[in-house]
């Protein structure tokens, strides 16, 4: 199944902050999780830390929960439009030096936004799991101009 995907960090190359997965089938509950920000930028703890309307986990307890979010998947694909956002999931899974979660034939789709936006905003900006609500609905829109 595909998960459209979204991401928040600290800066440019920062540390990750959250991360949302919204699945394409309704059916499936989306993933949306945080992790502890004990430095943000002050940008980030404007914009981003406030919009955070879950608790911030440790590391390693979202990478638990990431993970078993996406085990029942045998062929996970994980769509984004962003790259950095492809490099905070695919991290999420390192748990150590040579050391993985077992999440195994994941495909990541990186879009290009340009192209599948729909000029539409998030409903809340700067939140993850929003974002990858926007992001869903314009890439399935897109989809959906480009079939007929």
């Amino acid at each position: 199944m595909r998960y459209f995907l979204d991401t928040e960090f600290n800066g440019f190359g920062g540390a990750l902050i959250a991360i949302a997965l919204v699945p394409e089938d309704d059916g499936r509950a989306p993933f949306y999780g945080a992790v502890e920000c004990h430095d943000p930028t002050p940008w980030v703890a404007e914009h981003i830390i406030p919009l955070l309307d879950v608790e911030q986990l440790t590391r390693r307890h979202l990478a638990d929960q990431f993970a078993d979010y996406l085990n029942d998947d045998p062929e996970p694909v994980l769509v984004a439009d962003w790259p950095e956002d492809i490099a905070h999931a695919a991290r999420l899974l390192v748990i150590g030096p040579g050391l993985m979660k077992p999440v195994r034939n994941i495909h990541f789709d990186l879009v290009d936004a340009e192209l599948v936006s729909s000029g539409e905003g998030s409903a809340v900006p700067h939140n993850a799991y929003h974002d990858a609500l926007r992001l869903r609905a314009d890439v399935l829109a897109y989809e959906k101009r480009m079939a007929t």
